[in-house]
């Protein structure tokens, strides 16, 4: 078994690499440059249509694709510690945050990267500008609607830390690396992105 996988910025890559912290599993990382556009290359497309990472491969050939799928199998293979839920509703909660997180906050932090960042310019054709620079502000207001979630609970689901946190703080790391920085007013995200970015598998 092995990742295909991006290093830092990318955020979807960091959440594997996260889960994987987190649970203690080491497996072969194999680095997909997308600047040289490695990740378009027919061997790549061979492993994921799309053409984007992380992809995990299997020792059978298998591969699997998105972010969230790659973590319920790897949960599925070393179920401790839970990052998933324990229980219907626990359950039920994590994967509503995680849905939430990459709705509410991913979608236009990414809207913003792929129309309004002076680095997508060569590869996203047209960029819709006005358009892209009009999520900042969706970001931020979604940004203080996490901010009065998190009220009263150290982590995005409650009281431990799950795959929903390894989700947000990828988003947020993200944001903040393309020009979308917390809110000033955000003092609860503020304390929770310290929080978790304490954890070693922030670091991943």
């Amino acid at each position: 078994m092995k990742l295909y996988n991006t290093p830092m910025p990318a955020p979807n890559p960091r959440r594997v690499r996260m889960f994987l912290s987190e649970k203690g599993v080491s497996i072969p990382l194999v680095d997909v440059a997308l600047a040289r556009g490695e990740h378009k290359a027919a061997d790549h497309i061979a492993r994921n249509s799309l053409g984007q990472t992380p992809v995990l491969e299997l020792d059978d050939g298998t591969c699997i694709s998105e972010t969230v799928s790659i973590c319920r199998y790897l949960e599925s293979l070393y179920p401790e510690p839970n990052l998933f839920g324990d229980g219907a509703l626990e359950q039920a909660m994590i994967d509503m945050w995680v849905r939430r997180v990459e709705f509410q906050m991913m979608s236009p932090a990414g809207m913003f990267w792929r129309h309004a960042h002076p680095f997508t310019a060569k590869v996203v054709v047209p960029q819709y500008q006005e358009f892209g620079a009009s999520n900042r502000g969706h970001y931020e207001r979604a940004l203080m609607w996490l901010d009065g979630e998190l009220a009263g609970r150290d982590y995005v689901t409650g009281d431990r830390f799950t795959v929903a946190d390894i989700c947000a703080l990828s988003t947020v790391d993200f944001a903040a690396w393309i020009g979308l920085p917390v809110p000033e007013g955000a003092a609860h995200v503020k304390a929770w992105h310290a929080r978790v970015s304490a954890r070693p598998s922030a670091a991943a």
